[in-house]
């Protein structure tokens, strides 16, 4: 469905053991990764080295992650940025998010985890240009941003469009409402919103009526699966 490119990852850590563990973790997955752990060595080597993601602790020696980040955003708006923090309130997250981060993954965290959100990153920047997503008889052309079954396209708004494109790029991984927003919404709709849920809703309706079954499910504590069968 995609072609294979060996991506590039800077993991800016100052927790020693972590970076390591994340490292190997993300080595077995056949990325190549560079570590650095402090804020001024990462802007030394962003500074001279291409990177496809990096991976930003906020809380770092020198040069804290958020002058980090903002930093690359002033010459690089295509690197793109996961940060990694304990800070999990919603303000930090908008915080992150609004100077410039792609991604905001709140420790403690699964490796597992982790490595889903490295992969809907970067997939559509290694994909090819025409790519399609499926699910059983569901498509979705990631170029045209249009939801097919069989030739007949799928009326859908833009937020279900995102939602469901968001699905489709981690089919069999649990999705929470909140991961949701943070990539589907702006900054204006919080976690306790009951935007997403009458999105989702009228996504799973629309679904329901065009494949015969709802291929979206609820895994209770967990979030929303899209599954690829009935």
């Amino acid at each position: 469905m995609y072609k294979e490119t060996v991506m590039r990852i800077l993991i800016v850590e100052d927790e020693w053991a972590l970076c390591d563990a994340i490292a190997r973790s993300l080595r077995n997955l056949a990325y190549s990764v560079d570590c650095c752990h402090d804020g001024q060595e990462a802007l030394d080597l962003l500074g001279v080295e291409v990177f496809d993601l990096v991976v930003l602790d906020l809380n770092l020696p020198r040069i804290d992650g958020m002058t980090v980040l903002r930093e690359l955003r002033k010459t690089d708006c295509e690197t793109k940025v996961l940060v990694l923090s304990a800070r999990g309130e919603v303000a930090d997250k908008v915080a992150g998010l609004d100077a410039g981060a792609n991604d905001y993954l709140t420790k403690p965290f699964h490796l597992d985890e982790l490595a889903a959100r490295i992969r809907s990153l970067t997939l559509r920047r290694f994909t090819q240009s025409d790519v399609v997503l499926t699910c059983g008889s569901l498509n979705f052309d990631t170029k045209a941003r249009v939801a097919s079954v069989g030739s007949v396209a799928l009326s859908l708004t833009r937020k279900e469009t995102g939602i469901l494109e968001y699905l489709m790029l981690n089919q069999g991984r649990p999705v929470s409402q909140e991961e949701l927003i943070e990539h589907v919404w702006d900054s204006s709709v919080n976690s306790f919103s009951n935007a997403a849920r009458v999105h989702i809703s009228s996504l799973r309706k629309k679904l329901r009526n065009a494949l015969g079954y709802d291929p979206i499910r609820n895994r209770i504590g967990e979030g929303y699966v899209m599954e690829d069968s009935e």
